[in-house]
């Protein structure tokens, strides 16, 4: 059964039989703004652009490469980016990721201690008035879900209000063994290059 993460808590990437997570993919899921229409008579839906990345760091949190829309894939090929989603799901919550972040954890480079992942509003459209938005850890791909490992609710708060970007969440390595930091904190930031400071200076 799935672990139902909540603020701040921190877990080890261990699937339920005791293994530990390998291929490990990072879904985000999140709705269209639904606006009322004219005199408050019907519904619209507003398409909205959030674009998720990811930040690798070494031990001295020295910033090794980011995986956002512009760049799909890092240097050695051991995380990869989905592709930029520009609507979210503007038909309701269809359970399907609308942006995914796959890591091969064996893979990475020795020296990356830290995979920290961010989410930002494209269009600055306010995290407030988007009707849901949730992570997933799961091993498989983008295309196939084997297992879903734990499942973050990152909507639901009105600490999102009035901001554009937050940071998800942090894969971090402890005694040879990788865990995850479920932060779910909104930040001040306007752009990607601003939320990877923030991380670096409050987060690893």
């Amino acid at each position: 059964m799935a672990i139902n993460l909540q603020k701040g808590q921190r877990i080890s990437l261990e699937k339920s039989n005791g293994n530990k997570l390998e291929s490990v993919c990072v879904g985000i899921n999140w709705g269209a703004i639904e606006k009322k229409g004219l005199f408050g008579f019907g519904v619209t839906k507003e398409a909205v652009d959030l674009d998720a990345s990811c930040a690798l760091f070494d031990e001295s949190k020295r910033l090794i490469d980011v995986i956002y829309f512009g760049n799909l894939k890092s240097k050695d090929g051991s995380v990869k980016h989905s592709g930029d989603d520009l609507t979210g799901d503007l038909n309701g919550n269809d359970g399907i990721d609308n942006e995914v972040i796959t890591v091969n954890l064996p893979g990475l480079p020795a020296s990356v201690t830290y995979v920290a992942f961010m989410l930002n509003s494209f269009r600055g459209q306010d995290f407030g008035t988007i009707p849901f938005a949730s992570i997933r850890i799961y091993e498989g791909t983008p295309t196939r879900v084997n297992e879903v490992f734990a499942t973050y609710d990152i909507a639901h708060s009105k600490d999102f209000a009035g901001h554009v970007a937050m940071v998800m969440g942090v894969f971090y390595k402890k005694n040879g063994d990788w865990k995850f930091n479920a932060i779910g904190e909104p930040t001040r930031d306007r752009k990607l290059e601003e939320t990877v400071k923030t991380v670096t200076n409050n987060y690893l």
